[in-house]
């Protein structure tokens, strides 16, 4: 059996997004696949070369004013010099973000995150999943609760701490993580085989 690698990049300025990068860890690392969580705000050398040996990279930020944090942009653009060397070429590519507000444009950053993995040529794993809570009967309780497709999405109140992160995304998150690495398989098995 194939044991993919999966690295989440992310940053988390108040701790939510943390707790998001955790239960993308878990997901994954309930396949089998070997995970790193990398602190995208104090990355080292070899936690560079983490990602560079990595078969998936998620990104991960809060929302802010609209779009990934400060810190995340400034890591999209120190990972130029692995776009210059085609360094992630090939590579899969997901996403997570938290803000405070149901909305708050979390869809950009997503996107955003979508465009990086673009640059640099990478394939992108949607969440695949339905949208929940979206009937008379659904409950904000419904995995999926904020109905994003193209990465797991986050809302917790501004005045509460990460212990207020919602369990249902964290259930969202958890479902990415082991959806990039049953996908993160399956590719590595492929190449392999080709």
């Amino acid at each position: 059996m194939t044991t993919p690698v999966v690295s989440i990049a992310y940053h988390s300025g108040y701790g939510h997004t943390a707790v998001l990068a955790e239960a993308v860890r878990d997901g994954a690392a309930e396949t089998g696949a070997t995970v790193h969580l990398i602190k995208v705000d104090g990355i080292t050398e070899a936690e560079w070369e983490l990602l560079d040996a990595s078969d998936a990279i998620v990104f991960g930020s809060p929302t802010y004013m609209g779009t990934a944090s400060g810190a995340f942009h400034r890591f999209a653009e120190d990972s130029s010099k692995r776009w210059f060397a085609d360094a992630w070429l090939d590579k899969l590519a997901a996403g997570f973000t938290n803000s405070g507000s149901k909305s708050g444009d979390k869809l950009h950053t997503l996107q955003y995150f979508q465009i990086l993995a673009g640059q640099h040529g990478m394939n992108w794993i949607n969440l695949g999943l339905k949208p929940g809570w979206n009937t008379s009967e659904a409950s904000e309780n419904d995995i999926n609760r904020l109905g994003f497709f193209s990465g797991a999405a986050g809302q917790t109140p501004a005045d509460l701490g990460p212990e207020g992160v919602h369990k249902a995304d964290v259930a969202t998150a958890e479902h990415l993580g082991r959806r990039v690495a049953l996908t993160a398989r399956t590719f590595v098995a492929g190449k392999a085989a080709a």
